[in-house]
């Protein structure tokens, strides 16, 4: 008997380590990746290709990423990796959106500067110093998430060639007729000191006044009889006092019924019938009767009183005044909303706007002048009550605008903006919303509503840091001077020299020959002050990108972000696009949700539930990142919390585990010339290469449709069922007691190989650093293999190995195999047996005659079931401990009994002749052998 029988075993032997220590490993992967410069090598090796373009949406170059951005970075590393895999040249060009109010106002902060006392072109440069530092920390951690892509050449929106792009795209709209200034209500931060577009409000909970005030009507007589020599009074509802000086009208809807109500003190009060009750209930006024009902039309251009100015101010009509609250009489004013704003212009009205940038009352205006809109919210609402035209007052908790960037109140405020007249091309951009596939689809329907009801985009900013404006004001006649020609001019100085150049030239120094004004050909032209909404910036990438970089093209096939985008990146983009080019930038559009805990709360500092990117890598590595990125259905809300990583840490555990056994058990496989041919295959490992299929195929299917947590969930599901649960458990005694070069071992590791090499490949998007680990550990194995796993192609569906009637009939066999495992169960908890192989199986009587236990014979049976033996008998008669287990779901009775002989230390199954030789007589005759 040998005296060392671990020597006798082909047990495994690999350097790939059970413990990942993720954290430690995965920068020295990133170095090897940059030694090798893998990224421009998938450039030349696919050079010639079928280009699939991704665009990369810029994240903002302020502060460390986040969870969210980590998130959004990861998924779209999935589709150029799987896409160059594929065979496609799958260029990824990240970016960073660099101008704007929150990197010019922490620069104020920080270097302690007014903004009115620095030089533009100072400030400016502190600004871009600030951006490129954090450009470069988010580079970083970009890099550390294992994110692939031209990170040496990413795009900048303070570059000169981005911003000469932008302001051609500027050219091009002024060119047909797109852009104009006027005076209209926009959303103005009077923190920020700046014009705010739609897609940079958010709507809050907000507690503000909510008042009933009177308007005294001066002609109601002329309605009818009932009125003459009565006290009218026509009630509005407002949740905003301060707008009160600036009310040039009351709107009432054309076809509500109105009715004139007599209180208990004699007064009369006109509004909206079917909104009596609510009055009465929130002013504590009591309505006696009604003395006259009238609809809506009826009321048009009646004239009242301003409740405290000598104002007299027309009822006007309007489609928008509801009945779900306030009186159905709304006050109008039309410097301080857009649909008064619209009503003003029909009517008529003056848009008066007494705010200054600041939020206060400017001097002259009556009553509040001086005042901060609080001061004068207050001050109205005294006046009001002094003269009893307040008549109710109280506080209500309503959704109200907020700026995105210091997350205060907004108001609106008529000033002289610049607009894109969205109006002129509306429909075109709704047509070409309805040709681009929008993941999931009910972007299509959000994106489409929200550019049919979208006003007017105000594109104008009153800031330092951004993309200039490039029009001229004559100073001798006042013309505003905005011709395409002037503009590309302007345009080329700033790719030659940077837009810092609007704030260091002269309008002569700009312009040139060109420095005239077109009307009265005055030499004397100012430079306009305002800056380009960092919306526009970021919108015209895909022309300063997509047609700039010859490796990319235009429209873009996919454009991924988050769900806010729709009134963002996303919306910004086709307006540009469709403004100038006539068409949608992009192909598909895919969209996530938001990150949330693991009780579905939004991460807040507040609440403590904020987890961050960096401690997760540290903690655990990048790859379980990846992986839970991997595992979401990233349509909905996507929850994080430390437990679900735990989880997935257990999960990453199991695949890791699955491919460290493929690996140990191939050390001494050479695939060329150890692989068995596929037409010979022992059965079970033509069965397990037939599922295989089935999984690239479903994996394919789920990456062609950016499903990824489908793909994620069936490799897992493979590794550990159909691997680790069975096969590779079943596998274990063939390949380490068979002889090494058997045909038996050696068809397993053919297919263990193929295996490996599948599932490699179809982790690399997903789990990018492990997959590269374990490639490198099958370099050894055949030092043919790609110098990288992104650098090898996709796993193909290879038809001819699949066995649709074989996978039948293992489904069968496996069926029974799981209720003979009860019996064995059953064994075992009544202590009869601890391992499967102390025991032997045995079917009795008819059972033997079972056609799914005739699929496979008795030592095939063993095998599959890790027992010692398994026979066939009319009766087991022996007198040994045993249990008899019937099953009547598949007709069949067994007996799991002790095994017969002793156990053979080799390979622990029990046999009559391991007393006589030491060893059972398969593992004598390997030993004698070799």
């Amino acid at each position: 008997m040998p005296e060392d029988y671990k020597n006798t075993l082909n047990l495994p032997q690999t350097s790939f380590p059970m413990r990942a220590n993720l954290a430690k490993k995965e920068p020295e992967l990133l170095r090897f990746w940059n030694s090798i410069n893998l990224y421009e090598k998938l450039k030349e090796s696919h050079s010639e290709s079928e280009r699939f373009v991704l665009h990369d949406g810029p994240p903002y170059a302020n502060g460390n990423i986040h969870i969210g951005t980590a998130f959004n970075k990861i998924l779209k590393d999935f589709i150029p990796k799987y896409k160059w895999m594929k065979g496609y040249f799958a260029p990824y060009v990240p970016g960073w959106d660099t101008h704007g109010l929150p990197i010019e106002l922490r620069v104020l902060k920080e270097k302690k500067i007014d903004k009115d006392k620095v030089e533009p072109a100072k400030l400016r440069e502190y600004c871009m110093e600030y951006a490129q530092k954090y450009i470069d920390i988010q580079r970083s951690e970009f890099r550390r998430l294992g994110v692939l892509g031209d990170w040496d050449n990413p795009y900048i929106t303070y570059k000169s060639q981005y911003e000469a792009a932008q302001i051609g795209v500027f050219a091009d709209m002024v060119e047909r007729g797109l852009v104009y200034k006027g005076k209209k209500p926009v959303f103005w931060c009077i923190d920020c000191q700046t014009a705010l577009a739609a897609a940079e409000i958010e709507y809050e909970d907000e507690s503000s006044p909510s008042i009933y005030v009177a308007y005294p009507f001066k002609d109601c007589e002329k309605l009818a009889e009932e009125l003459k020599d009565r006290q009218c009074y026509t009630v509005i509802w407002t949740t905003t006092p301060w707008t009160l000086p600036a009310s040039m009208a009351v709107a009432v809807h054309p076809d509500y019924s109105y009715s004139f109500v007599e209180s208990e003190d004699g007064r009369v009060f006109l509004l909206a019938e079917e909104l009596k009750s609510a009055v009465e209930k929130d002013t504590g006024i009591r309505f006696t009767k009604t003395l006259l009902t009238v609809k809506g039309r009826e009321l048009e251009l009646k004239r009242l009183q301003h409740p405290f100015y000598d104002r007299e101010v027309p009822m006007v009509l309007a489609d928008y005044v509801g009945l779900d609250q306030g009186t159905g009489c709304v006050h109008t004013a039309p410097g301080h909303g857009i649909e008064d704003f619209e009503t003003g212009v029909k009517y008529g009205l003056d848009v008066l706007n007494p705010v200054d940038d600041k939020g206060f009352f400017v001097a002259n205006t009556p009553l509040v002048g001086g005042l901060s809109l609080e001061e004068g919210a207050k001050k109205v609402l005294s006046v009001l009550s002094e003269s009893g035209r307040l008549l109710g007052k109280s506080q209500i908790t309503h959704s109200y605008p907020h700026c995105w960037r210091c997350k205060k109140p907004v108001i609106f405020r008529a000033t002289e903006q610049w607009f894109v007249s969205v109006d002129s091309f509306r429909e075109k951009a709704l047509n070409e919303i309805d040709k681009v596939e929008w993941v999931p689809d009910w972007g299509r329907d959000r994106i489409a509503n929200m550019v049919r009801d979208r006003s007017d985009w105000c594109i104008s900013r009153q800031r330092v840091w951004g993309v200039p404006i490039p029009v001229f004001y004559c100073e001798e006649c006042g013309c505003t001077i905005a011709t395409p020609d002037r503009i590309r001019r302007v345009q080329a100085k700033v790719e030659e020299k940077g837009s810092n150049c609007w704030w260091e030239l002269s309008p002569a120094e700009l312009l040139e020959e060109l420095a005239v004004c077109p009307e009265c050909g005055g030499k004397e032209l100012r430079k306009e002050t305002d800056i380009m909404d960092v919306w526009f910036d970021s919108g015209c990438s895909h022309v300063a990108v997509l047609e700039t970089r010859p490796e990319l093209k235009w429209p873009a096939d996919l454009y991924l972000e988050g769900s806010d985008q729709h009134r963002g990146w996303f919306q910004t983009s086709l307006l540009t696009s469709v403004a100038t080019r006539d068409e949608a930038p992009y192909k598909s559009v895919l969209t996530h949700g938001f990150i949330v805990d693991g009780e579905g709360r939004k991460m807040s500092k507040s609440l403590g539930n904020v987890i961050a990117p960096q401690e997760i890598i540290n903690k655990y590595g990048a790859d379980i990142l990846r992986l839970w990125v991997a595992s979401t259905d990233y349509r909905n809300d996507v929850r994080i919390s430390e437990n679900i990583l735990k989880n997935l840490v257990e999960s990453y555990r199991r695949i890791r585990n699955t491919a460290r056994f493929l690996l140990g058990n191939l050390y001494d496989f050479e695939p060329a010339k150890d692989s068995v041919n596929h037409e010979r295959p022992e059965e079970m490992d033509k069965w397990i290469i037939s599922r295989l299929q089935s999984l690239v195929k479903r994996v394919t299917k789920g990456f062609d449709e950016y499903a990824f947590h489908l793909p994620t969930y069936m490799i897992h599901h493979f590794c550990v069922n159909d691997l680790s649960a069975f096969y590779l458990d079943v596998s274990k005694d063939r390949l380490y007691t068979e002889k090494p070069n058997s045909h038996k071992r050696r068809s397993c590791q053919t297919a263990l190989w193929e295996i490996l090499m599948t599932l490699t490949k179809v982790l690399s998007p997903i789990l990018s650093f492990t997959a590269e680990e374990i490639w490198q550990e099958m370099k050894k194995i055949d030092g043919s293999l790609e110098e990288s796993v992104f650098m090898a192609s996709w796993p193909q569906v290879h038809l001819d190995l699949v066995d649709e009637e074989l996978e039948s009939k293992w489904a069968r066999i496996l069926e029974v195999r799981a209720k003979i495992t009860k019996g064995l169960e059953m064994a075992r908890s009544q202590g009869l047996i601890g391992h499967p192989l102390e025991a032997q199986v045995v079917i009795e009587g008819a059972s033997a005659d079972n056609e799914d236990i005739r699929l496979l014979t008795p030592e095939d049976w063993a095998e599959i079931l890790i027992v010692s033996g398994f026979s066939l008998e009319e009766e087991f008669s022996r007198n040994v401990d045993h249990i008899r287990f019937k099953d009547e779901d598949i007709g069949i009775q067994m007996v799991v009994a002790k095994a017969d002989g002793m156990k053979c230390p080799r390979c622990w199954k029990f046999s009559e002749s391991v007393a006589e030789k030491g060893l059972c007589e398969r593992c004598y005759n390997v030993l004698q052998e070799r």
